[in-house]
């Protein structure tokens, strides 16, 4: 199945922004495969067994998506990137709704192999990952949003620069810096 049009899709949320309900009937079945592969990125890397499946991030995403409708969705980016870090936030509400991070143990996993910057030694918990964001955000707001839309938003880096209003250059140094940072803050979290 080919993507839709950025432009379609671009359309109908403004049109969805507006109030036209219909718009977000018509949306729904463009996004939702782009929605699922999203949700399957996160859940690749959980343990077997999770009680979260990837059909319920998606469903519960979207019904956040839904009831967020007084965004004023810019693009196709934004509204993968808001996508991305709802989904990000309901995995990280669930793995602490169960406690793992007080217990330490069976903590939720998510496979960072499609990340070059990490590698396959290294698979950092969910918590573990969202507390290093975090902690960079806190550092700087966009280095952070960098890395969530790129990895967890599955966004180009043009994507992001056009999501942020920064140059591609400016991107790929925020890029560079964030993955460096990332390292040493997981790899010092082990």
């Amino acid at each position: 199945m080919s993507l839709p049009a950025a432009d379609e899709v671009t359309q109908l949320l403004k049109a969805w922004t507006t109030g036209d309900e219909g718009a977000l009937d018509k949306i729904t079945p463009l996004v939702y495969e782009q929605l699922h592969q999203l949700a399957e990125r996160y859940m690749a890397g959980e343990r077997s067994g999770h009680t979260l499946q990837t059909t319920a991030l998606v469903n519960e995403a979207y019904l956040r998506l839904v009831d967020c409708g007084q965004v004023n969705w810019q693009d196709r980016a934004h509204f993968f990137a808001v996508s991305a870090q709802l989904m990000r936030r309901i995995l990280i509400d669930f793995a602490r709704s169960r406690g793992y991070l007080k217990r330490g143990g069976a903590v939720a996993h998510i496979s960072l192999e499609d990340a070059p910057w990490l590698g396959k030694e290294s698979d950092p918990d969910l918590v573990a990952l969202d507390d290093a964001l975090k902690a960079l955000a806190a550092l700087d707001e966009r280095k952070s949003k960098v890395v969530e839309l790129k990895f967890f938003g599955g966004l180009s880096l043009q994507e992001i620069a056009e999501v942020l209003r920064i140059s591609i250059d400016t991107v790929k140094r925020d890029w560079k810096f964030a993955r460096l940072w990332l390292l040493r803050e997981l790899g010092e979290a082990k």
